[in-house]
């Protein structure tokens, strides 16, 4: 199908050039680059903004956005791509329960971790569940930050309430210490029990923002599957920002298909996906 067809059949006329303002717009905000591939992602999601305001061309929906500034939010929400489930890239976690052990052994307490793009809090509440067994108790000595640029999904992390699906991969085990399954009006789903909710700390947070409101440093951060959506330039700013928040001998744990490379002279491999600060023992 052509272009032009395509174009046609759309409910909202869509141009090449709100293509560009849009994807020049979500960069310049939220360090996102969307590729050329991304037409029909950018329309669907953005049309979505255009009824809900009663709107009916592109360039109305951008001069609204630029009146209102309560808009941003639900443009960004928009275009924030949100993957995740309990216990992705599973062989993380024994990594960070060691790491944790060995932090407490050395006498800090707490120990820290940050959850920088926590989705709806499957990553966070794996890494909370973690070091409920790796510590044998259900208060550990542990703080858990969670923060994401999507406002919607930290509300829907917050609650802890899952369709059952989401949990059918973990096994019986996992479920029934962790997750108390929904009865009457709640029923196919499951929420985090409260012990594990108790350890997380959730705030929405862009990480380009000029100020992080968070003090001190971490054991461990959690950015997977983040710097995919962001050019060089954006991720060398991203991981030096990162750098000076990691204790000395923390771990930075990345996406499968992330490498830092590029970044040699602040992080080294330390295992498959997981870097540590130059400097670090």
């Amino acid at each position: 199908m052509s272009s032009e067809s395509a174009t046609r059949e759309r409910e909202f006329q869509f141009t090449p050039a709100d293509f560009e303002q849009i994807r020049g717009l979500i960069y310049e905000h939220a360090g996102i680059s969307l590729s050329d591939g991304k037409v029909d992602m950018v329309y669907s999601r953005i049309a979505r903004r255009l009824r809900a305001n009663g709107l009916n061309t592109f360039q109305g929906y951008l001069r609204f956005l630029d009146e209102n500034p309560e808009e941003w939010q639900h443009f960004t929400n928009s275009l924030t791509t949100n993957l995740t489930s309990f216990f992705r890239e599973q062989h993380h976690f024994p990594i960070l329960a060691e790491r944790a052990l060995e932090v407490k052994r050395k006498g800090q307490n707490p120990v820290t971790l940050w959850s920088s793009a926590c989705s709806t809090g499957e990553e966070p509440y794996s890494m909370a569940m973690t070091m409920i067994d790796a510590f044998g108790t259900w208060k550990p000595p542990v703080k858990i930050l969670a923060t994401d640029l999507d406002t919607n999904v930290v509300k829907h992390a917050y609650k802890g309430v899952y369709p059952i699906e989401r949990v059918e991969k973990l096994s019986e085990e996992v479920r029934k210490r962790f997750f108390h399954r929904g009865k009457g009006a709640q029923a196919g789903m499951v929420r985090v029990r409260p012990e594990v909710r108790a350890l997380v700390s959730f705030h929405p947070l862009n990480l380009l923002d000029d100020h992080w409101p968070m003090r001190g440093r971490f054991d461990v951060i959690f950015c997977r599957n983040v710097l995919i959506y962001f050019d060089k330039p954006t991720q060398y700013r991203l991981l030096a920002r990162f750098h000076p928040l990691l204790r000395q001998d923390g771990l930075l744990f990345v996406g499968h298909s992330e490498s830092l490379t590029h970044v040699s002279d602040l992080f080294r491999l330390q295992g498959k996906t997981v870097y540590a600060p130059l400097g670090s023992q």
